[in-house]
């Protein structure tokens, strides 16, 4: 099934199991669906069932939203208690869509514990209170886990809860993180089961005793190893630290779990060589969760690190905002930097990031899926280094392996069924789903100033620019204007100089005036006047 197919579908208002492999768009196509309904005034609950998938998706942990807590089953008594709690009462009766991501982690009573709660809380007999449901994820990843003493986890799909919602199940057929078709055979041959000779085989043509980069991050199962690493990394160059507290505002209790599983750290710690990885998608800022680079430099007006990605990208890394939102309003907020030290990180926290390489110890591996997922992070063979390997590490969980295929199946059919209906009563369905809402048919209208216009235009031009020039309009690093500097004194010219750079030949122009290297009196001129002009507005 396409995105566009799935979010036809979504926009029926059916329950819905959005799910695929990993790089087949499942997260692109959920935002789409909230962007559409925040288009028709319906605010959807975004919830996830980790505290870290939950920083990632803007929302609350299903446990915290619901009101379910801890708890994995409810007593008459505990019921009546949440109906004494008025903000919770007040969120649930409200809330119209409830998106749950990572549903691959939560255990089937908790998902049965917020369908009772939604169906008392709401009085409403319809399963989860008349809400409509979208599960969200790829069981295939990480399962859920039980505490000591309790009894064992199941998947939710298993609950009474899942079988009450009865979800269409959306199963994403495209792929967007794997640029390789060879590497993407082998994930999906292990995904499969079909761990055959050849699969090992051909893992093995990419094991290396060493990282001959050290732009390569590592993925262990372990936090110690990756603290042990980044500390020791770190503490290797010399140099001074430059330090970025994170700030925050809000529910202080909310801000806390923001603070807790924000993959960067409250105190962020780097030095120019350090090797980081970008933790927050920002589109127009040319990175995404699991950019990696190189601090190059610290821009002298605002401090902020400039680091040099593995694509040769020059960018500087603003602070940007995690928050949790409810209905619309921003209960909490924190804000950092969005980079980490990324000689290391852990295979649970690198899930939902696309990195372009990764050397990675599996013969530790523990978990089903474990293997799987840090396999699914890179991109490509060549991106991948394997320093060990053990059997478990590409078994998938036997009881996922037998229901995926009735999910190929039920996709498929829903697929059949939505693809043979008359286009006009497809839209009636939805249609018909905004206004049971509560939402309008027409489309928020957003005032856009003239200055924004320009803006978006001047913007528009910029990114075009780059696709021939990458880094136009970036910053320069210091070490990149003195290499510039010795290349030219060595007889290249401006156009070479601009195609070594990513930069236009004009750009490598100003910029030797700016160093004094070379006079253009003309020059001067035209950016002295253009900077009084700019004083005077």
């Amino acid at each position: 099934m396409t995105q566009a197919e799935a979010l036809s579908i979504l926009k029926t208002g059916v329950n819905v199991f959005l799910t695929g492999e990993p790089g087949s768009g499942k997260t692109h196509t959920v935002n789409q669906y909230i962007a559409y309904l925040r288009e028709h005034n319906i605010e959807p609950s975004i919830t996830a069932s980790t505290g870290i998938a939950a920083t990632h998706v803007g929302g609350m942990t299903i446990h915290s939203w619901s009101g379910a807590g801890i708890k994995k089953f409810l007593s008459s008594y505990d019921l009546e208690a949440l109906l004494e709690r008025e903000p919770l009462v007040k969120r649930l009766n409200s809330a119209k869509v409830l998106i749950i991501d990572e549903i691959s982690m939560l255990d089937a009573s908790v998902l049965t514990v917020v369908e009772k709660i939604l169906r008392t809380v709401r009085g409403k007999p319809e399963p989860f209170g008349g809400l409509q449901i979208i599960f969200v994820g790829d069981f295939f990843q990480l399962p859920p886990i039980s505490g000591r003493g309790e009894e064992p986890a199941r998947f939710s799909f298993e609950s009474d809860a899942w079988r009450r919602a009865n979800p269409v199940v959306c199963y994403l057929s495209e792929q967007h993180r794997q640029e390789d078709e060879g590497y993407l055979a082998t994930l999906s041959a292990i995904r499969k089961g079909d761990i055959g000779d050849h699969i090992y085989a051909h893992l093995e043509t990419r094991r290396v005793d060493s990282v001959p980069d050290e732009q390569v991050t590592r993925l262990y199962t372990h936090n110690a190893d990756v603290d042990k690493m980044n500390e020791s990394e770190l503490g290797r160059i010399k140099g001074d630290v430059r330090t970025f507290v994170m700030e925050s505002q809000g529910n202080a209790k909310l801000v806390e779990g923001l603070r807790k599983n924000c993959i960067s750290p409250e105190t962020l710690s780097l030095k120019l060589s350090a090797v980081v990885m970008c933790t927050k998608n920002n589109f127009e800022g040319g990175f995404v969760n699991g950019t990696l680079g190189t601090v190059i430099d610290f821009d002298r007006t605002t401090g902020k690190p400039v680091i040099r990605t593995q694509g040769g990208k020059i960018l500087t890394i603003e602070a940007m905002d995690w928050v949790i939102e409810d209905s619309g309003k921003i209960l909490a907020r924190i804000t950092q930097v969005p980079l980490r030290l990324a000689w290391a990180i852990t295979v649970h926290k690198s899930q939902g990031m696309s990195l372009d390489a990764a050397h990675m110890d599996l013969s530790r591996a523990f978990e089903y899926g474990q293997g799987y997922v840090a396999l699914s992070r890179v991109r490509t063979m060549a991106g991948l280094y394997l320093a060990g390997l053990n059997a478990r590490a590409l078994e998938v969980h036997p009881q996922v392996l037998e229901v995926d295929q009735q999910f190929r199946d039920t996709s498929l059919a829903a697929q059949k069924e939505f693809d043979s209906m008359d286009r006009a009563e497809l839209l009636g369905l939805q249609e018909k789903f905004i206004l049971a809402m509560g939402g309008k048919l027409e489309k928020k209208k957003i005032k856009t100033e003239k200055k924004e216009v320009e803006m978006t235009q001047g913007k528009k031009k910029l990114l075009e620019t780059r696709e021939k020039y990458p880094n136009a309009g970036r910053p320069w690093a210091k070490e990149d204007s003195d290499e510039m500097v010795e290349l030219f004194e060595g007889g290249k010219s401006e156009s070479e100089l601009g195609d070594h750079f990513g930069r236009k030949p004009s750009a490598i122009h100003a910029r030797l005036v700016q160093l004094g290297i070379i006079e253009d009196p003309e020059w001067t001129a035209r950016e002295e006047a253009r900077k009084k002009a700019k004083e005077k507005k």
